[in-house]
């Protein structure tokens, strides 16, 4: 089978809980033979979003209901350093941040603050909550950094790695709705399922 056909959802599937199964398994597929991380974002991303599109039921690509975004932001420690190195006043707490990793969508914001006191946004909170964020109106949401004017509500999961029993962030897996009340207890439970996957399959 093609991969592109991979975000080809069955007519049969007609609820949120059989959706979310059917992607976690075509992501099971993709990620077979590959652990690099990027390769596999770059694939969970493409998958998860063009899947979405394809599930008008609840989704599609209506402008009033569809997922406009859907990425990944990965911690700075997980990338390589810059070449050119910080100058002796740069202060260390900004590299401590969240940086835009794969992604399908509009342009978004390149990277988002996590060191203590500078937390800002949905994802910002999910990755230092290590819980996953569920904002039915992004407006009403304290802090929200708005990328696109044009979204109405936001799910962000983190990606949580467990080591020797303590979980340790490496970053989020981040989807924009244009409708408020877009995404619902089914997609909270389906996409924590699937980044619960992304983490063991990938090397971090």
């Amino acid at each position: 089978m093609p991969h592109a056909d991979s975000s080809l959802v069955p007519s049969s599937i007609q609820t949120k809980a059989e959706f979310w199964d059917h992607v976690y398994t075509q992501l099971e597929g993709l990620f077979e033979g590959q652990r690099y991380w990027v390769s596999n974002l770059a694939n969970a991303s493409s998958l998860i979003y063009n899947s979405l599109l394809a599930f008008e039921k609840y989704f599609g690509r209506s402008d009033d209901k569809a997922v406009n975004w859907c990425g990944f932001y990965i911690h700075s420690r997980f990338f390589p350093a810059p070449s050119l190195s910080l100058s002796s006043s740069a202060d260390p707490l900004d590299q401590d941040r969240l940086l835009l990793g794969p992604f399908c969508g509009k342009p978004a914001c390149q990277f988002i603050q996590v060191a203590p006191g500078r937390v800002r946004g949905v994802c910002g909170d999910a990755y230092t909550k290590r819980q996953t964020v569920l904002v039915e109106d992004v407006d009403a949401y304290p802090g929200h950094i708005a990328c696109d004017g044009e979204t109405k509500s936001e799910i962000v999961i983190p990606l949580i790695l467990e080591t020797n029993g303590e979980p340790h962030a490496l970053g989020v897996l981040d989807l924009d709705c244009l409708a408020l009340k877009g995404f619902d207890d089914e997609d909270k439970k389906g996409l924590e399922k699937i980044a619960n996957l992304i983490v063991h399959a990938s090397n971090w």
